[in-house]
């Protein structure tokens, strides 16, 4: 495929001067007027005070301005807004944008990176990026290339630049950074490509790398403490990841780290997960495989790894375990707890104490899910916190590679990397799901450096019975129950946005934001957008009116087949043939689209 893109960066000087930036936010709890982090807060919740627009007048919302991207691929992140100033960015060439709220979204500065596209093929899943972080008066981009940026927030211009890993060989920056006081985190991506999963800090100030994690190897690598990390209560013993490894494999083990992250500053730990195990075919790499598929506590300024969970040991379907985690405090059996919530893509909703990680509720938030039956949650029983598997939906059972079919959820996962949200207000967290089901046949596959490393063949569908491939939920951390549910034709793949004003929204893959009552799942309002949302919905407040924005663009691992031309329905991991019929709603598109109630 080739594409040619204008490379180099455009700074308009007559611009400059009209950027006003709020003072540097360390946003840690809810967010308000500005919206300074990918998840609005630290704690990841994406939940807002701002409640001009409530359950009463949500029908009567406008577009209130647009914005086109100039680019064609899926577009799976979110704007931040600072003060006066809007930053978005883009798929690959990942063109990061300026724009002037207080002029129309007038484009203040543009950073184009030049970048090789090379790059693109080693992609997984469609050519995304999931946003940029701001801090210390910078936007931070971790390109396709895996070069972390940090760029003037007044002016465009590179204050630094640093290579985090080697491209050729399939590690690729897709993750959206997120900045603690001095400190931006990152990950990798290229788990299909045999990429070995890390976790890093760098120094706001100038890129220098102050800590790296990885998430398989010998302690020294991943930074796992022997006697003081704790794995559901228990002490984790020396070099405990390479032995759930056969031989050296671990070094091509995968577990990347693409998903989101977030902060907890009264213990300074910082909360992501890692995702699937290299290769696809689970009879090559028997062992749990730790610690692929796994949630993570680190200590932010060294690194150390406080405590560790391991949600699907031996992963034998792709079941990710990078997707969000949003921290609450919340009652459980009428006692205060310091909770972390994870919707894992293997349909178990997890609810763990933060600062112990002991594992309190792990229910399916699918009811279709069947790899599993449950999660034991007795701390006495010796399969403490592991699933319990059904036999005949697990294609590598036995070492054997065995084509398994009508297994659910599919390798996207009940949920994918799309954030859900939480309001303090109802209790609950608010989840845009997948219902989607797979045959799953793995086969032998060698490793190439810089080559996919997958071993398997997927077809993908709704559940039996079932023509509706998403639900948008309301869920219940603390009891493990599904409060109300709203059916989707196609997956409900846009982040969700919750609100003060008890609304809650979100995109659908045909381009429809929608906002919905909190408590009941009532439609509220749906715009149909120029293209499929993957994005995320954030809201922000400027000269007094609330502003709802998000990213449309189809593509990601759902809409790979319409983003990339495909049309083999066995292409794109299986999932073209499963969405073959999206593209008679929507096409490839760029924009992001603000609404606003109408103006008196």
């Amino acid at each position: 495929m080739k594409q040619s893109f204008r490379y180099g960066m455009l700074v308009t000087a007559a611009l400059v001067s009209s950027i006003a930036l709020a003072p540097d936010v360390f946003a840690q709890d809810a967010a308000g007027k500005d919206w300074p982090t990918p998840a609005g807060s630290v704690n990841g919740q994406r939940y807002s005070t701002l409640n001009q627009i409530n359950a009463q007048n949500a029908g009567k919302l406008q577009v209130a301005w647009t914005f086109s991207t100039g680019v064609l691929r899926g577009h799976e992140g979110q704007p931040l807004v600072v003060g006066d100033t809007m930053f978005l960015d883009t798929p690959f060439p990942n063109t990061v944008f300026a724009l002037d709220l207080a002029h129309d979204g007038k484009i203040l500065w543009k950073y184009e990176p030049k970048q090789d596209p090379n790059v693109i093929p080693v992609m997984c899943c469609d050519t995304v990026n999931r946003g940029v972080a701001y801090g210390d008066g910078k936007i931070f981009l971790h390109q396709a290339d895996t070069t972390l940026v940090a760029l003037d927030a007044k002016t465009g211009k590179v204050a630094w630049s640093v290579k985090t890993a080697d491209s050729s060989k399939g590690a690729t920056g897709t993750d959206a950074p997120l900045v603690v006081k001095d400190k931006v985190y990152v990950g990798v991506s290229g788990g299909e490509f045999g990429v070995r999963g890390w976790f890093a800090a760098y120094n706001v100030a100038d890129g220098k790398e102050v800590w790296r994690g990885y998430s398989m190897g010998p302690d020294s690598d991943t930074l796992i403490v022997p006697g003081k990390t704790t794995d559901l209560g228990k002490a984790v013993a020396a070099d405990s990841s390479v032995t759930s490894w056969q031989g050296d494999q671990w070094k091509i083990g995968g577990g990347a780290t693409w998903g989101w992250k977030s902060y907890d500053p009264k213990t300074n730990l910082i909360f992501y997960g890692s995702g699937n195990p290299s290769t696809w075919n689970p009879s090559q790499r028997p062992g749990d495989n730790k610690y692929s598929m796994t949630i993570w506590a680190r200590d932010a300024d060294t690194g150390a790894v406080k405590w560790l969970y391991q949600m699907t040991p031996h992963d034998q379907w792709d079941y990710d375990g990078v997707n969000e985690m949003v921290l609450t405090d919340q009652k459980i059996d009428g006692q205060d707890r310091r909770l972390l919530v994870h919707f894992d893509r293997n349909g178990f909703g997890y609810t763990l104490d933060r600062d112990t990680g002991a594992l309190l509720v792990a229910q399916k938030f699918d009811p279709a899910v069947n790899w599993a039956t449950k999660i034991d949650l007795d701390p006495k029983s010796p399969t403490y916190g592991r699933p319990e598997l059904d036999e005949k939906y697990a294609p590598g059972h036995n070492g054997q590679d065995v084509n398994s079919t009508n297994i659910c959820p599919a390798a996207l996962g009940s949920k994918d990397e799309q954030p859900s949200a939480f309001s303090p207000q109802t209790g609950l967290f608010y989840v845009p799901t997948n219902h989607v089901c797979m045959d799953y046949e793995p086969f032998r596959v060698s490793y190439t450096a810089g080559q996919p490393y997958v071993g398997a063949t997927l077809a993908m569908y709704p559940p039996k019975g079932d023509t509706n491939m998403g639900n948008f939920i309301a869920w219940d951390a603390t009891k493990g129950k599904i409060v109300w549910s709203d059916p989707e034709q196609f997956s409900a793949w846009g982040g969700a946005l919750a609100t003060a004003g008890d609304v809650v929204f979100y995109g659908t893959l045909e381009g429809y934001l929608k906002a919905v009552d909190a408590k009941t799942g009532k439609l509220l309002y749906k715009f149909k957008t120029p293209s499929g949302i993957i994005g995320n919905v954030m809201t922000y407040e400027h000269d007094g009116r609330q502003f709802v924005a998000v990213l449309s663009g189809v593509g990601g691992w759902a809409g790979i087949g319409l983003a990339a031309g495909l049309t083999d329905p066995h292409a794109g991991l299986g999932a073209v043939g499963g969405y073959a019929a999206l593209n008679q709603y929507t096409s490839l598109g760029g924009a992001l689209t603000v609404f606003a109630l109408p103006q008196n």
